[in-house]
């Protein structure tokens, strides 16, 4: 058994005790091949959340420093992210963008599923903004479908985005997919700004409907720079 069947077998039950998310539409992600998962971020615990609820394993970017850490805390993030898919990478060096799209692309090339949040960070707020448009390089560069994703609630769940999850009577939260989006129309013009703009805002478009949020057309590190 791969240490993610383990870690699902593992932890599954526990997650539908504690936060019992009601997945909705998940039979959309197809079944083999490349898939982009884009979907909208809350707080931390949406990374934990994605790769339990779905059948294949996702495959997502996250900081290095989640799995960094020599204490029993560290080492513990360490073994569940690194088996649930996740790949660190530095992103606050200057390159980071580059290696984070450069390893989606690899994911997506080998037929895997490689998971995104397009605001590039967790929303400040509890309201969507505006998608960076690597998503749509990648959709591009690869013509991988792009399944918008949902999560809410997870928020209420963990406030802030820090600290443990406070599961509560009458706190649920949902994880909703939406139908395959194919941008291969637009192929070989992964460097048209305009093209990835229309591309990027036409998965925000079906994630905002997917989860209901008031949608904000700043990026959201603005918005967290302002604050």
């Amino acid at each position: 058994m791969s240490r993610f069947r383990l870690i699902k077998a593992l932890l599954g039950p526990l997650l539908r005790v504690l936060l019992r998310p009601q997945v909705e539409g998940a039979e959309r992600i197809p079944g083999s091949g490349p898939v982009i998962l884009a979907g909208n971020h809350l707080t931390f615990i949406d990374s934990m959340v994605l790769p339990l609820v779905t059948d294949r394993q996702v495959f997502f970017i996250g900081k290095d420093e989640y799995v960094s850490g020599r204490s029993l805390k560290g080492r513990l993030m360490a073994w569940f992210f690194t088996g649930v898919g996740m790949i660190p990478v530095d992103r606050d060096g200057g390159r980071g963008g580059v290696a984070a799209l450069m390893t989606g692309r690899r994911v997506l090339e080998e037929g895997h599923i490689f998971g995104i949040y397009p605001e590039g960070t967790r929303s400040p707020d509890g309201r969507l903004y505006r998608g960076r448009t690597g998503i749509a390089r990648l959709a591009l560069m690869t013509g991988a479908p792009v399944v918008p994703f949902a999560m809410i609630g997870t928020d209420a769940i963990q406030p802030g985005g820090k600290g443990l999850p406070r599961p509560a009577p009458g706190r649920r939260i949902s994880v909703r997919f939406g139908d395959p989006l194919d941008f291969k129309r637009y192929e070989g013009m992964d460097r048209d700004r305009y093209v990835l703009r229309a591309v990027t805002d036409e998965v925000m478009s079906e994630v905002m409907r997917l989860s209901g949020q008031e949608y904000v057309d700043i990026y959201a590190t603005k918005a967290k720079a302002a604050a």
